[in-house]
């Protein structure tokens, strides 16, 4: 396959998604915490999407990554010139749901720190980043895949469990093809399930972000983390327009599995977690920004609504111990300069918490009769 190919399916990708997020944000802006929200806005739309994906990820395999790299800077560099009213700010996205009580202690928003580790060079990474989370007082998820290109070893998920650190799931292949079908998806959620079990694992979050909402209850999870509030850069752009975590319930009223887990169910619902700062891929890499500015003005607007600043930080492009970065990674000083940044100006006054822990909370909150809540 050639370049050329490539970038004329991803050209016509990122514009027909574009559009649509566009027109998304007219008709769904903020969803209530307890409300179900579908996915796809009809089989029209929903066929469209799975094309376009089974296009883009059928070409990608026989595509060196630096060409792909170069692809995606080249379109994220055009796309950021057409996106400035819904990026990294989606107007309305601050508005609260319905009843919320605010965060635990009287705290003033949420820091959700969590990790994609998508090659064995990212696991390599893994504990350092942990060292350097622990030294400057923060905790944080590490979303590991199950059958990828690397094997975690159980040393490694037990050091950061007893460290107070999460350890997550991150699709079954990261291939681009875990919701190929609805038949292999259900296949696919076994596995997923057997390895959350092994692994102790109660959230999941899918590769690419992309996503079928209703097909999540499927897995054994207390959440999921594959949304956001605004990313038009993403393959499946259509965003969920809040900086709230909400409730997922499931449609059907009960599970279709057979078996499931007491504890990390989602048989009755889910608790989705969007990410709410840009990813650093997108930030360091693609748009090739020198300094964390813009995770500092997102997550100071964030602090005044009193929303979930949550964040996707891949060990795989850091760069630790002043080597030099590639053209896919970035200085791990810019990570750490956010968190201080976080530490300097709102000391004491946000929740940094695993988001098992946030999505505990919130599923309390979905689960109180409402009768109670008045």
């Amino acid at each position: 396959m050639s370049a050329s190919m490539l970038i004329e399916a991803l050209a016509e990708h990122r514009r027909r998604g574009f559009e649509e997020s566009r027109q998304e944000r007219h008709t769904s802006f903020n969803p209530r915490l307890p409300a179900h929200t579908n996915l796809s806005s009809g089989h029209r739309g929903r066929y469209s999407l799975m094309l376009r994906n089974r296009i883009y990820y059928g070409l990608k395999p026989f595509v060196p990554q630096s060409i792909r790299t170069a692809i995606r800077r080249k379109l994220a560099v055009r796309l950021r010139k057409q996106i400035g009213d819904v990026w990294p700010i989606m107007p309305g996205s601050e508005r609260a749901p319905e009843n919320w009580p605010g965060w635990p202690e009287n705290k003033k928003f949420a820091l959700v720190l969590t990790h994609d580790v998508e090659s064995k060079a990212g696991l390599d990474r893994c504990r350092s980043l942990m060292e350097l989370e622990q030294q400057l007082g923060f905790r944080s998820s590490f979303n590991f895949i199950p059958e990828g290109t690397y094997r975690v070893p159980v040393e490694l998920r037990q050091e950061l469990t007893a460290n107070g650190f999460e350890v997550g799931i991150h699709d079954l292949k990261h291939d681009g093809h875990l919701f190929s079908s609805r038949r292999k998806f259900i296949r696919h959620a076994a596995r997923i399930n057997a390895y959350a079990r092994e692994w102790g694992a109660s959230g999941f979050r899918s590769g690419f972000m992309l996503r079928n909402l209703d097909w999540l209850h499927d897995l054994d999870v207390q959440y999921d983390a594959s949304t956001f509030d605004t990313d038009p850069f993403e393959p499946q752009p259509q965003g969920r327009h809040t900086i709230f975590p909400f409730w997922i319930p499931n449609p059907n009223g009960q599970s279709i599995r057979h078996q499931h887990s007491p504890i990390n169910s989602s048989s009755d619902g889910y608790v989705e977690l969007p990410y709410t700062l840009p990813q650093d891929f997108t930030l360091f890499v693609l748009l090739q920004e020198k300094t964390p500015e813009i995770w500092m003005r997102k997550l100071d607007w964030i602090a005044q609504h009193g929303g979930m600043a949550l964040v996707d930080v891949h060990p795989d492009y850091l760069c630790f111990d002043n080597a030099i970065a590639t053209s896919r990674e970035y200085p791990v000083d810019l990570y750490k300069s956010f968190l201080d940044y976080v530490s300097r100006h709102y000391s004491g006054a946000f929740w940094n918490t695993t988001p098992s822990k946030v999505a505990q909370f919130c599923a309390g909150i979905a689960k109180v009769p409402k009768s109670s809540q008045d």
